[in-house]
């Protein structure tokens, strides 16, 4: 089911040129984790429990160990999938390391995502385990699950951080000591333990066709990536390390678990964002470092509170995962007093492009950075053809950390034979070697840094009886870079509200963050002479329409 589609000839150049490191994490745990044993690898705040939880690097290896001698039990066999629907607790990082013992794919998955698409999803990647916590944020997981494995014949066990009884997490994998049960145990997990060019990671990304596709990364994908953004950052072992975007992103997955852990750092998790919060977190923690998406930044730099906190110890905030207004990055950077690093990257080649700590204003300010060592970028035409300085194009990559393949889905791979991946991007490059993105290809919103799958919120809305045309939009937003805008044409003799959208979404079981938040009813759509829909045309109106919103 995991078979790399990158070639042969590029998994041996990209051997050979020493971008693979060949280690998985618990490679780099076996070096760094000996001299922190009992310094604080995770702490977190469950919002669940309310308590604040941490755990030193001896009590996560240990733990991890006994997680997967739990794993295995259940027949968990290499190869074979474990999804987790969490939010940002120690346990998270826990499951990947047990995964990463057993030999098992990680699968994270979006505490946002509700019956539609965690079905599609646990279906697709024929999940044996899922793990989600009972009662979050008022939601119950537990029963949610409980209602899509009929539907889902592969799905075996399911377990619940805070359950009872049988489902519950805590009792099966932490209260019991598998390490004393197994004979063994320790030669089984070494004989088990993930090997750098296996399929390690399973992240679904939102794509056009309405339909999520399962990206597929490596350790060496990852490490390729890692490795150079901690020297970038000038990151060591000593620093601290704030995460409050969702680790089931790989935002959160790489920057704000692997890289951390791969170094010895202390990792400082928030589980539901709050800006004064964690303001707070970075002040008692003595945070040095974060990434997170746009409204994050925004909310920490325009927070009223802000003076209020020392926080003099961050020197570094990572801000991608949706366009960054350069006013903001301008103003973070004399309100927070950090180098505010620009950058770009998806979940099939994680961070591309970043900006350097040295560089000029104009280069933070207008730009979203150069490539990390070993990656490349280019912009090409519709023919394909190259182009030159400040031209724009769509924009390609190629390098070692491009993904190895969706799951089931070889046809959608967009690599050439050369490498190059079709990001859907659009950009220019400067001079120097600069990207800066210009738009999107893909007909996608990003909210907040999550892609909004268009067309099956498009697909829904014509499923309602009142809808004859549904078209739906970016709007421009100065907070989580974009909301969405349904443009409808109604049936004879019906009428549509914001409320009834709302209720309808609701009763389809559609992620909130997905529902559009603004509505438009009409008489007619701007069209092409063949009939088609000007979207281009749409997003100008929306933006006049709905400025003030």
């Amino acid at each position: 089911m995991f078979t790399s589609q990158l070639s042969p000839q590029l998994q041996a150049r990209y051997q050979a040129s020493g971008h693979w490191h060949n280690k998985t994490l618990l490679d780099y745990l076996d070096e760094v984790a000996p001299s922190r044993l009992d310094k604080v690898a995770v702490t977190d705040i469950n919002s669940m429990t309310g308590r604040k939880n941490s755990v030193s690097y001896r009590q996560l290896l240990q733990t991890s160990k006994r997680i997967a001698l739990g794993l295995i039990s259940l027949g968990v066999e290499r190869g074979d999938v474990v999804s987790y629907q969490l939010p940002n607790w120690w346990e998270f990082v826990a499951l990947h390391l047990a995964c990463l013992h057993v030999g098992a794919v990680t699968n994270p998955v979006m505490p946002i995502f509700r019956h539609r698409e965690l079905t599609f999803m646990l279906g697709l990647a024929e999940s044996k385990v899922m793990i989600v916590p009972q009662n979050w944020r008022g939601f119950d997981h537990l029963a949610m699950v409980r209602e899509i494995q009929p539907n889902l014949p592969k799905l075996e066990h399911v377990f619940a951080i805070g359950g009872s009884g049988d489902a519950s997490f805590e009792k099966y994998f932490l209260e019991r000591r598998w390490e004393q049960e197994t004979p063994d145990a320790e030669k089984m997990l070494k004989a088990r333990r993930m090997q750098p060019n296996e399929v390690m990671q399973l992240l679904y990304t939102s794509g056009t066709t309405g339909e999520p596709k399962g990206a597929l990364h490596t350790p060496n994908t990852h490490y390729a990536n890692l490795t150079q953004i901690a020297k970038r950052m000038e990151l060591t072992g000593d620093r601290v390390c704030f995460m409050p975007s969702p680790m089931a992103h790989q935002t959160g997955f790489g920057l704000g678990m692997e890289t951390p852990l791969m170094l010895g750092c202390k990792i400082v998790l928030q589980d539901v964002w709050d800006a004064e919060v964690g303001l707070g977190r970075i002040q008692d923690e003595g945070v040095n470092f974060m990434m997170a998406a746009t409204p994050f930044l925004a909310d920490l730099t325009d927070h009223p509170a802000l003076p209020k906190y020392d926080i003099s110890s961050l020197n570094v905030f990572i801000s991608a995962g949706a366009p960054i207004p350069r006013a903001l990055v301008q103003r973070a950077t004399e309100r927070l007093k950090a180098h505010i690093v620009s950058g770009w990257g998806m979940t099939e080649n994680l961070l591309v492009t970043t900006t350097r700590l040295n560089d000029p204003p104009e280069k933070v300010f207008g730009t979203d950075g150069v490539p990390m060592p070993g990656m490349e970028i280019r912009v090409i035409d519709p023919t394909g053809q190259v182009l030159g300085v400040d031209q724009e194009g769509e924009l390609q990559s190629r390098g070692p950390s491009n993904f190895v393949g969706y799951l089931k889905r070889p046809e959608k791979f967009d690599t050439d034979a050369e490498g190059w991946f079709k990001t859907g991007d659009l950009a220019r490059i400067d001079a120097d070697g600069y990207v800066r993105i210009t738009g999107r290809a893909k007909d996608i919103i990003i909210r907040g840094g999550e892609n909004v799958p268009v067309v099956e919120v498009e697909q829904l809305l014509h499923k309602h009886p009142a809808i004859q045309v549904a078209v739906v939009v970016g709007v421009p937003d100065p907070r989580l870079g974009e909301r969405a805008a349904a443009y409808v044409i109604l049936r004879h003799g019906h009428s549509f509200t914001t409320e009834e959208m709302q209720r309808f979404f609701a009763e389809h079981q559609m992620a909130k963050q997905y529902w559009p938040e603004f509505l438009s009813v009409s008489e007619d759509l701007p069209r092409t002479p063949s009939g088609k829909i000007q979207k281009f045309r749409l997003r100008e109106m929306a933006k006049e329409q709905f400025k003030a919103a």
